[in-house]
């Protein structure tokens, strides 16, 4: 989980000034958490506390009200009401960290990266990216090598994984969907020599900077056995005392390596 928070903090000064490089500096003296860190950690609070992750996302919202969400889920989270909106923003899939350290099966892996994700985003495309990210975590976690997760992902998912990052970098853009995030961050993964390198290919791609870092950071985090110390006394320092707190509870409960 420590790897997705830190990948949203690498990658958060990146979003509106995208670079085309590994070679950057890892810390900027800008980076912040975002929006990415605030709802993980708020569905990590939710496992933690058998709680009902719409009351605790809004909770957090309300504490957290700057952290830069979407326009749709500003108006979700401030509704009374706060039905799910169909969408199949990338959202989805840069939250579900959790869940895939959380569960011990990939059938209820699968099933509870539903529950969490639809909602909000109840689009087929949605719950798809979600699953997918859910899925890559908890193979990587469980030995899984990155041919085996690939497998899965393009056999059960649909996503083309074939093309290598020098590919994708050249015209990749900006792009807020499940389908334009999640194959791309699940491939800087799968090209990465550690931890601190897949989050490099995520950011060097551009794009949507903070939530494809957040995607890979996730899964590097679970198949090298978390993230180097360096990185996580900085990111846990950048971190208030809250979010600090629930990752540090959710980290001992369920990411013990």
């Amino acid at each position: 989980m420590i790897g997705a928070i830190a990948g949203d903090v690498i990658g958060s000064v990146y979003e509106w000034n995208n670079i085309k490089t590994k070679r950057f500096e890892l810390f900027s003296p800008s980076c912040s958490f975002t929006d990415d860190s605030v709802l993980t950690v708020a569905l990590a609070d939710a496992i933690l506390t058998n709680r009902d992750y719409l009351s605790v996302m809004k909770s957090y919202y309300r504490r957290y009200p700057d952290a830069g969400y979407g326009g749709f889920f500003h108006q979700w989270a401030r509704s009374a009401h706060s039905p799910p909106y169909n969408s199949w923003g990338n959202g989805a899939a840069m939250r579900i960290s959790p869940v895939g350290f959380a569960f011990n099966t990939l059938e209820e892996v699968l099933a509870k990266a539903k529950e969490y994700t639809e909602v909000t985003h109840n689009h087929p495309e949605g719950i798809k990216g979600a699953q997918a990210v859910a899925s890559a975590i908890f193979l990587a976690r469980t030995g899984k090598t990155r041919n085996e997760i690939k497998e899965h992902v393009e056999t059960t998912y649909g996503y083309d994984l074939s093309r290598s990052l020098d590919e994708i970098r050249p015209t990749y853009e900006f792009n807020e969907s499940c389908q334009g995030t999640v194959p791309q961050a699940i491939t800087a993964f799968l090209e990465s020599e550690d931890f601190e390198d897949a989050v490099r290919n995520a950011v060097s791609l551009g794009g949507d900077s903070d939530t494809l870092a957040c995607i890979t950071g996730g899964i590097a985090d679970a198949f090298y056995g978390g993230v180097p110390d360096f990185i996580f006394q900085k990111v846990m320092g950048i971190l208030d005392a809250n979010l600090r707190s629930v990752t540090s509870e959710f980290m001992a409960a369920y990411c013990k390596t």
